[in-house]
């Protein structure tokens, strides 16, 4: 399901405040990470480590297109952030149109939810954990991360019809979702 040649890039990676820079100290942040970087390895998944901050950069490979991610843990927060990246960003004439698409698609999505930078028009898609005390596992970084891939894949079709002006957002989450 994954694969590691990367789509094209044209933005940084969508670093949330507190970006986790490696220090001492936090030792649950710490532990979650390694947790994170064994499993995305041991899952077929490529990481790769952006930097010295504890951000993994993997690729998606589905059905609808391929797709940039980031695996983020706040140290910090004790948060994990899984962002799916959009393979082209929303043109500014059609952002507006986009983010109705974005709104309705996120009506009812039960883990995650898309967001759009309306400076860019980058359009993501975001799973979150906050495992503060707790132990970051496995099971919860798989039960963040796919359907995060599997959600963005899903609406991709529609997302990118929007873009490119053949459909209303109307009209292609009627489609998407049936």
């Amino acid at each position: 399901m994954t694969d590691s040649s990367p789509p094209e890039e044209s933005t940084e990676p969508p670093i949330s405040p507190g970006d986790g820079e490696l220090s001492s100290g936090d030792a649950n942040g710490w532990r979650a990470f390694a947790t994170l970087s064994d499993f995305l390895h041991d899952d077929g998944w490529h990481p790769n480590q952006l930097d010295d901050k504890s951000i993994l950069r993997v690729y998606f490979s589905g059905d609808n297109g391929d797709v940039r991610c980031y695996a983020q843990i706040r140290v910090d927060l004790e948060q994990f952030l899984f962002y799916v990246i959009a393979p082209v960003k929303a043109p500014e004439e059609i952002r507006a149109a986009v983010a109705e698409y974005v709104t309705r698609a996120n009506f009812g999505l039960r883990v995650g939810n898309f967001e759009m930078d309306y400076a860019d028009g980058e359009v993501r898609y975001k799973s979150s954990l906050d495992f503060e005390g707790v132990a970051l596992t496995p099971e919860l970084i798989k039960n963040a991360i796919y359907p995060a891939v599997h959600t963005m894949d899903f609406y991709l079709p529609g997302l990118l019809s929007v873009m490119y002006g053949n459909k209303t957002p109307a009209e292609a989450i009627d489609e998407i979702e049936g």
